[in-house]
Formats: C-alpha cells, structure tokens, sequence
C-alpha cells in the first residue's frame, strides 16, 4: 500500500460525498415539483488489491444516480387513476343532469305535471267557463314547454360530453407523441442500457405523461431493456419499438347528435377503453345522458299517446270546420299499423258527429279500423274514402300523406268519439299534444286558438263532462301501452333510476378516489422526497467530505515529508 494510493482512496471518497449532497439537494430543490422521483446515490466497495500477502480494498466507488420508485405500485397506480378519471366523469354528469332535472323544485317537471292535471280538474267545475279552460290550456303549454327545455338542456350537456372527447382525443396525441420523443432521448442519455445510471429527469417527465395518458385512456406499460417503454390499449399499441399510432374521431349519428367514435390512425380499428375520462365521457355520452334522453321520448310518447286518444275521442264545446292530420304515411296503401306512424293503431272502430247548427240535429257515423292481419285491412286510402262518403263531410289524402277534412257547408261541423283503435290519436286528429318526443312536443294549434275545442264532452258537443273526467284522471289510471303502468308510477320510477343511478356513481367515483389515495400515499411513501432524510444524508456526506479532505491533506504533509529527506 503507497501513499498515492491512499491519496487516490481519499479522492474518490470526495467525489462520492461531493456527488451524495448534489443527489440530497436536488431531491430538497424538488420536494414540491410535480411528478419527481426521489433520488439515490448508489455506492460499492472498489475492488481489492493485493500487495504482498495483503488484500485491501481501493475505496468507493459510485455506480451511478437511480430513481426510488415500485414499478408495480406505479403501474397500479395508473390503472387507479384511469379508473378514478373514468368515475369522476361519469360523476360529473350525474351531478349536472340532477341539476337540469330539478326535482323537487317549483320548477321540475313534476310540477309542471301536477299543475296541468289539477287545471283539467278546475274544468270539471265549470266546463263552460272560457277563463277555467283558458287555465287549463295554459298550464298545457308550459308543460310542453318545460319538456322541450329539459329536452334541449341535457341535448346541450350530450353535446359539451361529446366535445370533450374530441378535446381529450388532441391530449392523448400531444402525450403519445412526447413520450415517443422522451424515449429516444432516454435511450440516448442511458446509451441503450449500458450505463448505469437512469436518465432521471427524462425519465419523471416521462412517468408524468405516462400519468396524464393514463387519466384519459387506461393503458399497459412494459420497458425495455433500453429504457424506452411501450404503450397499449385494449390490445392495440400507441408507442411501440419507435413506432406511434394516433387516435383520430370519426364521426356518426347517434339519437339527433353527430357523436364521434375513436379509431386508430395506422389499423382503423376502434379504441378499445374501459377505464379512463375518455371511457367515463363515453360513457356519460351514451348511457347517462343519452339513456336520460330516451327514458324522456319514452314518458313523453307514452302521455302524448295516452292523452291524445282520450282527447281525440271526445268533442269541446263547438265542432271542427276543417282540420289537417298532425301525421302523415309515406304509402297511403300500406295498413295503417305498417305505415310507419310513431304511434300504432290497432283493430277498432271510432265515430264521426255531424252537427247541424242551425237546426241542432246530429248524425252518427261509425268507422270500423280493420287492423286484423287480413286482406282488408285499413288504408290511408280506404280510411279517406269511407270518411268522404259521409254525409256534409270532405275528406282527401294530400300530396303530403295527409289526411285533410273539411265540412261540406258552414253551418256543418264535425266531431269524434269513442275510439277505440287509436287511429284518430295516430294521425293526429282532434288531439291536444302534437309531437312524438320531447324535442317537439307542443301544444296544438287549434286549442291555442279556441279554447272551446277542448274536448271534455262524451257525448255530443257540449253536452257533458265525461270525457273531461278520463282525462283529469289519466295521471293516476294504469294504461295498457305502458304494462298497466300509471304515467304517475311511469314518471316516479324514471325520476328514481336516475337518482339511484346518481347515487351509485357517486359512490363508485369516491371508491375510486379513495383507493386511488391509499396508492398515491403508498407512492410518496418510496418516491416522494423526505425532507429530514435528504437534510441528514447532507449532513453525512459533508463529514465523510471533510474527513476525506482531512485525508488528502494529511497525505500531502506526507509527501512533503518523503520529499524533503
């Protein structure tokens, strides 16, 4: 053992110190970046020499600057981030669609509901009062009203989700891409696995969008020996051996709105997610929202038939002159079961009133509906020919499939009753709504016009109430299109699905976040810095730098000693 050898002991001992308390501080200077891995000095015995019949060692010897990091905690980690991200954003939207629907607020649905039918009741009162019925129509209207506003705000919400995707979508490309480009300069910095040492700030800020992707798409990770890492999703790859694949939108149309479907640029195949804020966007898109959507035409179509086919069987105060269909058939030869109207009629029969003014007669003509499956089942055609071969009555199919009548003098009128196929309700005759879904749902025309054509009377125009009370009382009645189902029960089922499924997703969202925590805790716990640590290594390694000066300087005094025999 020489002197110079233990000057080169001591040496090394310095720049092993030196470097430790570069390591301790950069982990101080970066305890609040976001997204640092706490780092570590890694150190080994140098190897031994032998003089004489001595074997000693040659000091330390630094093997390189490593990342404390679990890589299966951290890919636990961000398949609990794409989970929380996808529950959050379904989360999101419940809460948002609790907002739109209101309820129990004097401005929801259900109070637009009660309001209607508690103004039909007013008119069992006084059926003959312009002012009562006026009451009744209004409360009408804003019904209609509140279901088009409901209708367009959560169309509005839909869309905004769908938006988001295509934001997300741009995201996903700008992190492929950065993590490409970090792989290259990793494996450049690391030479392909043949240095030691990780490329440590490279490889955070690629752990860090590797967390972002992560968020918006669940994916799979596995590095390579090199040190650059592979992305897949759902079996498809994003990052593969220097190769990337974007995501592109294609678009289609799904219940009144242009959505987009997410596809691969190189295989055109579809983006299989089932985690992520990309799938919980999706998800709110096309479940939530759009469920939302067709349990409201459902409500909706299920009171607009219902009430129409009470309504179209009764007469108001005064007769019709003319009206036109609200509905028209594409073929005017088909039956009237497959010609397409959104609202079925079946096998029955209802009654045609002309009304004579000036003299107060009345005639009653029934129109028999066969709708049984057989040769002469009823047309648009054959329906106008046996409505025009009444007497005082004009009937004609337009160019449009519409069914038009008029009375054949001015002091004729006509009226309908006891309709038992539903077809008048079908076509759109002698109805209250007009409309199939919530989108357009609305008040007809003619009851905006003239109040009197309010049809509570079963038996002749004006005459009585009896149709007045079916009506008043349809609310509450078990129906037969909805499985002997209240449009009541109808609404409060539908009202506590979402709100049961509000709840669920809540809850699930907090699940999520919860365990998410619990491994973001366990992370910071191995990668996070530690404040008091770094400061006690620093103290440490300042004592092993000024022992090993304390060496070196002692070594020198030495030499000058040698040098000076």
């Amino acid at each position: 053992m020489t002197l110079t050898s233990t000057l080169a002991i001591a040496k090394n001992s310095l720049y092993a110190a030196q470097a430790g308390i570069q390591v301790a501080a950069n982990n101080i200077a970066n305890a609040d970046t976001p997204g640092y891995v706490r780092e570590k000095l890694v150190q080994a015995a140098g190897p031994t020499q032998r003089i004489g019949t001595l074997v000693t060692g040659t000091g330390v010897m630094i093997k390189g600057v490593v990342r404390e990091i679990d890589e299966y905690l951290q890919e636990r980690l961000r398949a609990a981030g794409s989970d929380k991200a996808s529950g959050e954003a379904q989360e999101a939207y419940f809460i948002e669609l609790e907002s739109i629907i209101g309820e129990l607020t004097d401005s929801d649905l259900s109070t637009a509901l009660t309001t209607f039918f508690n103004r039909l009741h007013d008119v069992l009162n006084q059926p003959e009062d312009p002012a009562v019925r006026n009451m009744a129509i209004l409360a009408g209207d804003v019904l209609t009203a509140q279901v088009r506003s409901l209708d367009s705000r959560v169309r509005a919400l839909r869309k905004e989700s769908n938006e988001q995707i295509i934001g997300d979508v741009d995201n996903i490309n700008q992190l492929v891409k950065q993590i490409a480009e970090l792989n290259v300069r990793i494996v450049e910095v690391e030479k392909g696995g043949y240095i030691v040492s990780d490329a440590v700030g490279l490889r955070d800020e690629r752990d860090l969008a590797l967390k972002q992707l992560a968020s918006l798409v669940n994916i799979t990770v596995h590095e390579q020996t090199n040190g650059s890492v592979n992305v897949f999703v759902g079996g498809d790859y994003l990052v593969f051996d220097g190769v990337t694949q974007m995501v592109k939108t294609v678009q289609y149309a799904d219940r009144g709105l242009i959505s987009v479907e997410l596809r691969l640029s190189r295989s055109d195949g579809l983006l299989r997610v089932s985690s992520g804020e990309i799938a919980g966007l999706i998800a709110a898109r096309d479940d939530v929202l759009g469920g939302f959507l067709d349990q409201l035409d459902t409500f909706v179509g299920a009171l607009i038939n219902e009430f129409n086919k009470v309504h179209s069987s009764g007469q108001g105060l005064s007769g019709y002159q003319e009206l036109l269909s609200e509905h028209a058939v594409a073929d005017i030869q088909l039956p009237l079961d497959e010609a397409g109207l959104a609202f079925t009629p079946v096998h029955g029969s209802f009654q045609v009133e002309i009304h004579n003014r000036q003299t107060g007669t009345h005639t009653v003509h029934d129109i028999f509906v066969q709708l049984d499956g057989l040769d002469d089942d009823t047309t648009l055609a054959s329906l106008t020919a046996a409505l025009d071969a009444i007497d005082g009555l004009s009937a004609e199919v337009t160019v449009d499939g519409q069914l038009r009548l008029e009375s054949e003098s001015p002091v004729l009128e006509f009226s309908f009753a006891r309709d038992t196929s539903g077809t008048l309700a079908a076509l759109g005759i002698n109805t209250f709504f007009t409309g199939t879904k919530g989108y357009n749902m609305r008040l007809h025309e003619s009851l905006l016009n003239d109040a009197s054509k309010l049809a509570f009377s079963g038996g002749g125009i004006g005459v009585d109430a009896r149709n007045g009370e079916s009506l008043a009382a349809l609310l509450t009645t078990p129906v037969e299109s909805t499985g002997q189902v209240s449009l009541s029960q109808m609404y409060e089922r539908w009202m506590g699905e979402t709100a049961q499924a509000s709840a669920l997703a809540q809850a699930v969202a907090e699940g999520y976040r919860s365990f998410h925590s619990t491994l973001e805790g366990e992370h910071l716990g191995v990668s996070g810095v530690n404040l008091d640590e770094d400061a006690v290594h620093i103290m440490v390694y300042q004592q092993t730098f000024q022992v090993s000066a304390k060496v070196i300087s002692t070594i020198s005094e030495l030499l000058d000693i040698l040098t000076s025999l």
